[in-house]
């Protein structure tokens, strides 16, 4: 059998369900393999993202240059794609999928402009407070391209910053062996909006786009998944930039009873394992009748897949149907694990909605599977990975806008509250503090600040 089955819970735990930090798992043998014909030595990730940031804040666009030929065998003519060349990209990609691609484009719209945090202001009679909510200037978003095409990545963050009023939107994508992203990336990125796309991948990218080269302007921040070399460094480049979260390998936790269809299991577990051999699909069952059915239909289906050894591998590695006593038990599980998506295929799903706490998405029912959050239901596919979901949420408008506190007070509210700010000030040690604070107080400043 391709994906195992796990009959304790706390086994579970201490393997599929355990997390580790992203910089200690292990390496694929062929991104190994990868780095050595590269690099010419055996490096970790973090050495190796150590190294090409250096390249790239020393050398600029010539490093970039040198890592596509070394790492993605592309020779570029040009960092950035012509103008030209994504109109040519519609002529390279059927109607059909450009008219899909609008229909999500339009989907996510009209989803994203519902929560736009708009500006507000509290006028008293004697000051204001509130919040001045502007959009970042520029933003860099990555899609990655490495296995497969991820046009819809682009609509799912380019679209929300436009909704967000973004000035400027860059996009970059690994470059194929023609010099330039897939046809996909292009028309997805034209369809929405974008401002300029590079044709730069992995590490080199955020690098680029965090400290800035001859052809790629610094951005604000940097949002979107990767591999895990993109992951680490976002991480390298925080604080010289924002980043929207560290995204690890996908992952899908179903929780489904033997009401399921196993078919419709076993598909959305192959969907999850297809992307990655890092990405995890598991899925924890009340039933063991639907953990053998599940069993036999992915090892049927299986081999019907254009990327089966990547799935086969994903699911060997990481996957797993655990088995669990009741439902309520699978769900306190998926709320220590805090998965990217949930999918709940339960009778009665509805009442357990209300338990759930820590998810990136919840897919509720059969007819909602994680694919159709993927491309057309509206939010954003870019959730919180790794367990993150604790604390963080799918990428949104929100992450495009930053927020600036208004302070504009009266001479009244400035003499209710100013000896409580001295006082504070005093017991804090900051003289100056207290002493800017009694110069707007009348008559408690021996040096006229007030009157």
């Amino acid at each position: 059998m391709t994906i195992r089955v796990i009959n304790s819970l706390d086994e579970a735990k201490d393997s599929v369900l355990r997390r580790r930090p992203i910089a200690e798992r292990p390496l694929p043998p062929r991104v190994v393999q990868g780095i050595r014909e590269a690099f010419g030595r055996d490096l970790s990730a973090e050495q190796v993202v150590e190294l090409i940031i250096s390249e790239v804040q020393a050398n600029g666009d010539r490093a970039l240059l040198d890592l596509s030929r070394r790492i993605d065998r592309a020779e570029l003519s040009s960092i950035e794609v012509p103008r030209e060349r994504i109109e040519e990209a519609y002529s390279l990609v059927p109607r059909e999928l450009v008219d899909a691609l609008k229909v999500a484009a339009d989907r996510i719209a009209d989803f994203h402009v519902k929560h736009v945090p708009k500006t507000w202001i509290d006028f008293s009679e004697d000051g204001a407070l509130g919040q001045l909510i502007r959009p970042l200037g520029r933003v860099g978003l990555y899609s990655p391209g490495g296995t497969a095409d991820y046009p819809s990545t682009i609509l799912m963050q380019a679209i929300p910053a436009r909704v967000a009023g973004v000035q400027e939107v860059v996009v970059a994508s690994p470059p194929r062996g023609n010099g330039a992203p897939s046809p996909l990336t292009l028309v997805a990125s034209d369809i929405a909006n974008v401002d300029h796309v590079f044709a730069v991948g992995g590490a080199q990218a955020i690098a680029a786009m965090a400290f800035g080269t001859e052809s790629i302007p610094r951005v604000d921040k940097i949002l979107g998944p990767g591999n895990i070399f993109v992951t680490l460094a976002k991480r390298r480049v925080f604080g010289t930039v924002g980043i929207d979260q560290l995204a690890g390998p996908t992952e899908t936790l179903v929780i489904a009873d033997d009401s399921a269809s196993p078919a419709a299991v076993a598909l959305d577990l192959l969907a999850q394992a297809e992307h990655d051999p890092l990405a995890s699909a598991i899925l924890l069952t009340t039933s063991s009748r639907l953990a053998a059915l599940v069993q036999q239909e992915i090892d049927d289906r299986l081999q019907r897949l254009e990327r089966a050894s990547i799935a086969a591998e994903s699911l060997k590695a990481n996957g797993a149907i655990v088995m669990v006593e009741s439902v309520d038990q699978a769900v306190n599980a998926a709320n220590s694990y805090a998965p990217e998506h949930l999918c709940l295929i339960v009778e009665n799903g509805w009442s357990y909605l209300g338990k759930i706490r820590n998810a990136g998405g919840v897919f509720l029912g059969e007819c909602s599977p994680e694919v159709v959050g993927d491309y057309t239901a509206g939010p954003s596919h870019v959730m919180p990975t790794g367990g993150t979901a604790r604390f963080s949420s799918p990428i949104s408008v929100l992450d495009f806008v930053k927020v600036t506190s208004l302070v504009a007070l009266g001479a009244e509210t400035v003499r209710r509250i100013g000896p409580a700010t001295v006082t504070i000030a005093q017991a804090e040690g900051l003289t100056a503090h207290a002493e800017a604070m009694k110069c707007r107080l009348p008559k408690t400043s021996d040096d006229g600040c007030a009157e």
